[in-house]
C-alpha cells in the first residue's frame, strides 16, 4: 500500500524541500533541473517552512527561496492549478527578485544570478515533447546570452510519462519528475529502492513522516481537500463564463455585429467569471481549513457555494477568530 502523500501538494512540498534539515534534497532538485557548469554544494532556506504558514487566511503558492554562497538566488514553486497568465507571471517575479537585490545608490556589480523554477502538474506548451523549459535572455540572430543574470525554468510534470522500469536511465530531472507525480502511489521501502540517492532518500522520509503524524496527515488533508475544491470552483467558473459569454456575445451581435459582441462577450464573461471563481473559492478553502483544524464536520464546497460572496465572507472570518483563539 502507498504512502498516499502525493508532494506536489502544498504542505507536503514545502515540508520535503523548505525545512533546512532537507537541504540535501532542494540542492538535489536544483542541481537536476539547473544543470548548472558548477553544482550547487550548499544553500541557505531564506524562507524556511513553517507550520503557521498553512493557517493563513488564503490557498496561495508557498514557494521557497535560497542562496548559495556566492549569493545566488534560487526560487521554486509548485502549482496544482494553473491560472491565466502564468507566463507573464513568472517573468514578472523573476525580474522582481533579480531587481530587488539592489538599495538605492548600489552598484549593479552586486546583482547575483537568479534562477527562478515553476513546476507544474499540467501542460503549458502544447507543442513539442519536452517537459522541461528554460528561458534565457538570448539574441535569436548570433546566439549570445546574457549569462549570469536571469533564467526561468518551468516543468511540466505531465510530460514525464514514462514508467519505473525506465527510472535507472532516466535524466535526473525525469527522476525527480516521476518522484513528485508518483511517490504517493509507494511505500517507503520501494521509493528508496528506487530512488537510493541521498536527496531522495532524505525527502522519502520526510513525505514518510507525514503519512505517520497526526498533524501532519490531518493538515496535509486539510490542504489537500481545499486544493480540490479550488480547482473544482475555477473549473466551474471556466464553464461559468464561458455560457455567459455566449448568450451575451448573441445579444450584443444583433445589435453590435455578430462577430464583435460574440468575441467581446466571451472574454468579458469569461475573465469576470474567473476572477468570482477564484475569490470564492478561496473562501470555502478557508471555511473548510478552518472546520478541519477545529475538529468540525467539513460543509460540503456545494452547500457553502450556496451562499452570497457577503454570508460566505463573514462565515470566513468567524472561523478565523475561532481559529486563532483555539491557538
Amino acid at each position: 500500500m502507498g504512502l498516499g502523500i502525493r508532494p506536489i501538494v502544498d504542505f507536503a512540498f514545502k515540508k520535503t524541500f523548505g525545512d533546512p534539515g532537507n537541504r540535501v534534497a532542494l540542492i538535489s532538485l536544483l542541481n537536476a533541473i539547473l544543470q548548472l557548469p558548477e553544482p550547487i554544494v550548499d544553500v541557505l532556506i531564506e524562507n524556511p517552512f513553517q507550520y503557521q504558514d498553512f493557517l493563513e487566511d488564503k490557498l496561495s503558492v508557498l514557494d521557497i527561496k535560497a542562496k548559495d554562497h556566492l549569493g545566488s538566488i534560487f526560487h521554486i514553486e509548485m502549482q496544482l492549478s494553473v491560472k491565466s497568465g502564468l507566463e507573464k507571471r513568472m517573468v514578472f517575479y523573476g525580474c522582481e527578485l533579480f531587481a530587488g537585490q539592489l538599495s538605492q545608490g548600489d552598484d549593479y556589480s552586486r546583482l547575483r544570478p537568479v534562477y527562478s523554477i515553476c513546476i507544474v502538474d499540467a501542460v503549458i506548451f502544447g507543442t513539442g515533447l519536452s517537459g522541461h523549459h528554460r528561458f534565457k535572455l538570448t539574441d535569436h540572430e548570433t546566439g549570445l546570452t546574457l549569462e549570469n543574470s536571469l533564467e526561468i525554468h518551468l516543468l511540466e510534470l505531465p510530460r514525464y510519462t514514462f514508467n519505473e522500469l525506465q527510472l535507472a536511465n532516466a535524466s535526473p530531472v525525469a527522476r525527480w519528475s516521476y518522484w513528485l507525480s508518483h511517490a504517493h502511489e509507494y511505500d517507503a521501502e520501494t521509493l528508496r529502492q528506487l530512488f537510493p540517492e541521498e536527496g531522495f532518500r532524505r525527502a522519502i522520509t520526510t513525505i514518510e513522516t507525514i503519512a505517520f503524524k497526526t498533524e501532519d496527515k490531518q493538515m496535509y488533508d486539510t490542504r489537500e481537500k481545499a486544493a480540490r475544491d479550488q480547482q473544482w470552483i475555477i473549473n466551474g467558473a471556466r464553464m461559468d463564463g464561458r455560457e455567459e459569454g455566449r448568450i451575451e456575445g448573441r445579444v450584443e451581435g444583433r445589435v453590435e455585429g455578430r462577430v464583435e459582441g460574440r468575441v467581446e462577450g466571451r472574454v468579458e464573461g469569461r475573465v469576470e467569471g474567473l476572477r468570482e471563481g477564484v475569490e470564492l473559492g478561496q473562501l470555502v478553502g478557508i471555511v473548510r481549513n478552518c472546520q478541519s483544524l477545529l475538529g468540525l464536520p467539513e460543509t460540503s464546497a456545494a452547500e457553502l457555494m450556496r451562499l452570497s460572496f457577503d454570508e460566505l465572507s463573514e462565515l470566513a472570518q468567524l472561523f478565523k477568530q475561532k481559529v486563532r483563539s483555539k491557538a
